[in-house]
């Protein structure tokens, strides 16, 4: 291909920029390290330009010469001061656009002379003219001014031939917008956009900035506020924060000597629960809909209308704005597409069909399965310890890190079984069982323990799964290898064999006028589902002070999920611990045992956990009895 036949593909975006080109067989990401360049530009004290990483990471210490999300003021009659000089906004942006393109020929090696750059839907005429105007300042025929939920479906394939019906829903760093969009062929029709563009991840770092800053000023009695360096220090805190609640429950800010009273210096150091984060942001994510039904109804479509809804935008992680969407729409979301790099690969894709590259969509490694772990809930009204909600989704791009917090069934529990399972069935027994692992020694507490689940996936398949004691860091992980590999037929004969048996195994159902009456004996459920114990918290037995162990091992989802939590009599410690170890043994055992054995076996692991959960020291000391007599014959021991 000569130089004038490359055609590159740009999203010139609100807090990152990016640039693709077809190379190497596929379209990807040109730049160093992930491609994404800051849309930051700023002038050193000496006078020197700095662009991307460089201007962000000055702007900590000088904000006065410093800019960020120009994208907000393209259109605008206004100029951008930088220390003691002026640009206009185009001006900024063609020297964002000059580095992508130095970026893209030095590793393609050859010179960037077009592009296609992409704009939000919403974009005014002026906002597009100030966009080709800033391709010129940077040197570039403008071929194509393309929107950016076609760039999105372009780079999610869906332009594959078949009529399909999309939702683009693009929360970007600084901009907002939904665009509904008929795909047909090489035609893509937007029947309606809506959005805000004041709207984005940095109003969502505003907001916890803000709530840094006023807990900094409640514990030290300085306000932050009149300090510009030491508010920039806190807005980037509130960045990286917000970036690791969307994989993470919980996110530590630490950030020392940010201001100083009497000589002494003063820090920030301060743990975010992400449903801490959530509160702030949701009246943001709340109005995002009224735009998402603004569209729909403009463009005569009702959500049962969609073929899919796409994510674009790196905001779109907040796990707040993919389940907002999905209970709204009733669809769920897609995003098997690296988000922040939707809009430039698809792009991308324009621009290597433009240059004569027969392109259909971009090629990305996903998880093909979805993974958990599986946990005692409520199913259909009843207690039930095979709930099961994934961590990890298929269709995630790899590799993928997440972490979701349980708690333990009840109090004083200091053992934790984590059986892990491939699917996306609500009942862990239909999915299939891809390892276990025990966690043992947690601390012995009156209330339920937070136990926090990590899962890694990367692109050969590897699966690590990690389980931590919130309040200790008390850790134990399972390593799974082919977790992505497709079981052979043998294998899933043998998985349905396990889930007949174990299903045979349940006991009969019981008068619907005992299970309600044994349900109520122990513990009324509170309005979120709860199952509370004593009103008073009784002390700690002395028995559980020393040996420290009860219950059964079964992480919760939510405190609203630990059904039958209630405080384990102190003489049944011995009893329980045996039970356990017990449990485990035969557990192991199942499959080699003979089917009517393991039928067997199965219903006395259930008149095991029973006991257990009513406190039943009797019926307890009969059904191990019964376990251990069986492991006897069975294995001979």
């Amino acid at each position: 291909m000569s130089a004038e036949e490359l055609v590159v593909g740009i999203d010139l975006g609100t807090t990152n920029s990016e640039i693709a080109a077809f190379d190497g067989g596929r379209v990807r990401v040109l730049g160093p390290g992930d491609g994404m360049l800051p849309s930051c530009v700023g002038l050193s004290p000496a006078g020197e330009l700095l662009i991307g990483a460089a201007a962000r990471n000055q702007q900590l210490l000088y904000p006065e010469r410093t800019v960020r999300s120009v994208k907000r003021r393209m259109g605008l009659d206004e100029k951008v001061v930088l220390g003691e000089r002026e640009f206009t906004p185009p001006e900024v942006s063609a020297l964002i656009l000059r580095q992508l393109a130095e970026w893209a020929s030095r590793e393609l090696g050859r010179e960037v002379r077009r592009a296609v750059i992409t704009v939000p839907a919403y974009f005014s005429d002026a906002q597009r003219s100030a966009t080709r105007e800033a391709g010129a300042l940077a040197g570039l025929e403008i071929v194509r001014i393309l929107n950016e939920p076609t760039a999105a479906s372009l780079a999610y394939g869906c332009g594959d031939g078949r009529r399909r019906t999309l939702l683009v829903y693009d929360l970007g760093g600084g901009t907002f917008d939904v665009s509904l969009v008929v795909v047909e062929g090489d035609v893509t029709e937007v029947l309606a956009s809506h959005g805000n563009n004041r709207l984005g991840g940095d109003d969502f770092n505003d907001l916890l900035a803000e709530h840094l800053t006023a807990a900094f000023q409640e514990k030290h009695g300085v306000d932050l506020r009149k300090d510009p360096v030491a508010r920039s220090r806190v807005w980037w805190a509130a960045e990286e924060a917000k970036k690791r609640l969307s994989a993470e429950p919980y996110a530590r800010v630490r950030e020392e000597a940010l201001a100083s009273a009497a000589g002494v210096p003063l820090h920030l150091d301060l743990e975010i629960a992400r449903s801490e984060y959530e509160g702030l942001i949701r009246p943001l994510v709340e109005g995002t809909l009224e735009s998402v039904a603004k569209a729909l109804e403009d463009a005569g479509r009702k959500p049962a209308d969609l073929d899919a809804v796409l994510l674009v935008g790196g905001s779109t992680r907040t796990p707040l704005v993919q389940r907002t969407l999905e209970e709204r729409l009733g669809v769920p979301p897609r995003a098997d597409v690296h988000p922040d790099l939707a809009v430039a690969l698809g792009a991308g894709v324009l621009a290597s069909r433009l240059a004569g590259r027969d392109v259909d969509r971009v090629l990305v490694d996903v998880s093909p399965y979805s993974f958990g772990p599986s946990y005692l809930g409520e199913r259909d009204g009843e207690e039930y310890e095979h709930c099961y909600h994934p961590v990890l989704r298929r269709n995630t791009p790899l590799p993928v890190t997440r972490t979701e917090r349980y708690f333990t069934s009840a109090p004083y529990q200091t053992l934790v079984e984590v059986n892990i399972y491939q699917g996306d069935d609500p009942d862990a027994l239909r999915n299939v069982p891809v390892g276990r692992f025990v966690i043992d020694g947690l601390t012995p507490m009156s209330e339920l323990n937070e136990v926090l689940c990590r899962m890694s996936l990367d692109v050969d398949g590897l699966l690590r799964v990690t389980a931590v004691e919130k309040r200790t860091g008390k850790s134990k992980q399972v390593t799974i290898r082919d977790a992505c590999r497709t079981r052979t037929e043998e294998e899933v004969k043998e998985a349905a064999e396990r889930l007949r048996a174990l299903f045979a195994g349940r006991p009969a159902e019981e008068p619907a006028e005992r299970l309600e009456a044994d349900g109520m004996a122990e513990g009324e459920a509170d309005d979120d589902g709860s199952a509370m114990a004593e009103e008073q918290d009784p002390p700690v037995p002395a028995e559980v002070e020393e040996e420290g162990e009860s219950g059964l091992a079964l992480p919760v989802s939510d405190p609203a999920m630990a059904f039958g939590a209630r405080e384990v009599p102190a003489g049944m410690q011995a009893a329980i611990r045996e039970a356990l170890a017990l449990l485990t043994r035969s557990r192991g055992s199942l499959e080699k045992m003979h089917p009517e054995d393991r039928e067997e076996a199965v219903d006395l692991h259930e008149e095991i956990e029973d006991s257990i959960a009513r406190g039943d020291a009797g019926a307890l000391a009969e059904s191990t009895r019964g376990l251990k007599e069986m492991l006897f014959f069975v294995e001979g021991k």
